[in-house]
């Protein structure tokens, strides 16, 4: 059970559950001091007491991020989602033309996802089926430039086509392996294969979930 807070305390708490329920952040001292009609001292002094009773956290000591807790001590649902866009298709199998435009979007638990500027890509096909990655997946990515043997990635092709494959990188070439034992490995020359992120979760499609 988290500590009891005093009155000034609570309305404090009820001001930054409302702030970030209303726009996903919590607002700057500056403005809560205002907004309450407090000195931004006080202000300061209350949201230390509630992160040592266990009611919030800061990221850092003058961050304006703020994360109300529940009673697990973790971040309340309100604020662990976030938004990433899905960014056309990328084909597991025989690669596909990659778009860039956005596709919809879709949302994450901040707390398992913490990587910057993320992005989905839509599986089609089945050639990583071994590893987990069906058709219709989406697959969450960080953005990258560069990978080590055996990660899985999202690869561009001569430019034109993306396709997700375990990346291994050899003396001569670059070979991109399929986890679907009907499909071969492809090999490429460095020059045409230019790694844009590595897949750091699955976000299961239709077909996962029947």
């Amino acid at each position: 059970m988290q500590p009891s807070l005093t009155e000034k305390q609570q309305r404090v708490l009820d001001y930054l559950q409302r702030e970030i329920t209303s726009s996903g952040q919590a607002p700057s001292l500056r403005r809560a001091a205002t907004d309450l009609g407090v000195s931004h001292a006080a202000i300061a002094q209350i949201l230390k007491t509630l992160g040592e009773k266990g009611y919030l956290k800061r990221e850092g000591r003058y961050s304006r991020t703020v994360y109300l807790l529940n009673q697990a001590r973790e971040p309340a649902a309100l604020q662990r989602w976030r938004e990433i866009p899905i960014i056309g298709r990328v084909t597991a199998g025989l690669p596909m033309y990659a778009q860039t435009e956005w596709d919809g979007s879709t949302v994450l638990d901040a707390t398992v996802f913490r990587g910057q500027n993320l992005f989905a890509l839509r599986v089609k096909g089945d050639s990583m089926q071994d590893a987990g990655i069906l058709n219709g997946d989406l697959a969450i990515c960080e953005p990258r430039q560069y990978a080590q043997n055996g990660e899985i990635v999202v690869a561009l092709i001569n430019n034109e086509e993306a396709t997700v494959k375990r990346f291994f990188l050899r003396k001569s070439h670059i070979e991109l392996h399929p986890e679907n034992a009907d499909y071969p490995s492809l090999r490429y020359d460095f020059s045409d294969v230019l790694i844009q992120g590595k897949v750091i979760g699955i976000q299961r499609g239709p077909e996962g979930i029947k």
